[in-house]
Order: structure tokens, then C-alpha cells, then sequence
């Protein structure tokens, strides 16, 4: 089943990102055979990131929680929000 998972970062929190990212893209890496589109969302400006969007494919959403409990990111308290909804793709 698909779910769309919406994290967003806490408040003043780029150095904790930066720090993690690398961690981050590998764990996402090692799973990318459950990822079908994922990235960060932005500043405004385009210049900072201030969370997470990704579109994922698994069983279940405790799959899906325990996925996301494993993240560097979120191990590292970068997330004031984790929202979690199942998804259907209606287009294209």
C-alpha cells in the first residue's frame, strides 16, 4: 500500500539536518526498494530545507512507523511532525 509521509523539521534545526544527512540518504539508499519519490521541502527562498516529503510503498502503516523509527533523522530529534496517511496516485 502506498502512504504519503510528511516530516517536518523543528524549528532552527539545518546544523541537526546537516549533521544527519549523510546517515540519512544511506538508510534511505538501503530501503529505496520501498521509496517511489522522496526529497526535502524547501525555504522559500529554495536556499534551506525544512522537512521531508516522501511517497512510499509498504504492507502497513506499523511498516511504515517502523521504518521511519529507524531513520537517522528521526533518531537525531530533527522532527516536530511526523505525519503519516495512506495515498492513492490518481495521475498521470
Amino acid at each position: 500500500m502506498l502512504y504519503f509521509v510528511h516530516c517536518i523539521d523543528k524549528p532552527d534545526s539545518q546544523a541537526l539536518r546537516l549533521a544527519n544527512r549523510a546517515a540519512h540518504l544511506e538508510y534511505a539508499k538501503a530501503n529505496i526498494d520501498k521509496i517511489i519519490i522522496a526529497g526535502p521541502t524547501l525555504t522559500e527562498d529554495g536556499q534551506g530545507m525544512t522537512g521531508s516529503v516522501f511517497i512510499v510503498d509498504f504492507p502497513d502503516r506499523a511498516a511504515v512507523e517502523t521504518h521511519f523509527a529507524s531513520d537517522p533523522y528521526v533518531k537525531a530529534g530533527l522532527f516536530e511532525a511526523l505525519i503519516i496517511r495512506p495515498y492513492r496516485k490518481a495521475l498521470p
